[in-house]
């Protein structure tokens, strides 16, 4: 069974949606590991309540950012994790650690990249005030929010919506969506090919 790790900052929204995924038999996998890098942040909380280990890191306790990033890594090497899933972790990792786990690093991202990348993708998606927002899951890679797309999912944006009604919709298709993509992984189903993700049926995590 692969282990994954969750690395979180905020409420733990998508963290939980994993651990029922997981709890359910949807995903076969052991979820190891929560590093959060904020004090008192809820999802810490909910580690805790589900029995998970939970590992705070702060940047500010570590001199330079490689320091930092070395120590989480050396963690998840300890509890040899398989893959790598970040539920709003606020930092960009670097070109270094995205090497090190290459092709084993999800993110989710709330609007249909490659629009509206960065922190405020809802928001900006509705000040802009398009028709059609959504959800993507896709592979890390050393730029941001730019790695080859696993999955999509398009929200509609009504009239009488507002950023919070928009907000809910969103995390409520990211709860789903974000346990297929992680199976679609753990099953071997997935083969880059440049920006491209196929579907397969060969075995296995992908090869670093």
């Amino acid at each position: 069974m692969h282990n994954i790790a969750v690395l979180a900052s905020g409420n733990g929204t998508n963290f939980a949606a994993i651990a029922r995924a997981i709890k359910k038999g949807f995903l076969k996998a052991n979820l190891a590991l929560l590093v959060c890098d904020v004090p008192g942040a809820l999802v810490i909380a909910r580690a805790k309540r589900a029995g998970i280990k939970t590992l705070l890191m702060q940047r500010r306790e570590f001199a330079t950012t490689n320091d930092f990033e070395a120590k989480i890594i050396q963690h998840l090497k300890e509890e040899k994790i398989d893959l790598i899933i970040l539920a709003g972790f606020m930092r960009i990792l670097s070109p270094g650690f995205v090497r090190e786990y290459k092709g084993r690093i999800l993110n989710i991202h709330p609007s249909l990249l490659p629009s509206f990348k960065g922190t405020h993708g809802i928001k900006d998606a509705f000040d802009y005030g398009v028709k059609i927002t959504g959800v993507t899951v896709h592979l890390i890679d050393e730029e941001l929010d730019h790695g080859p797309i696993i999955l999509q999912e398009k929200v509609r944006i009504e009239e009488n919506d507002t950023l919070e009604s928009l907000e809910k919709k969103i995390h409520k298709v990211e709860h789903a969506l974000y346990p297929k993509a992680i199976r679609l992984l753990l099953e071997g189903k997935i083969t880059v090919l440049g920006r491209k993700i196929m579907v397969t049926t060969q075995p296995g995590l992908p090869t670093r």
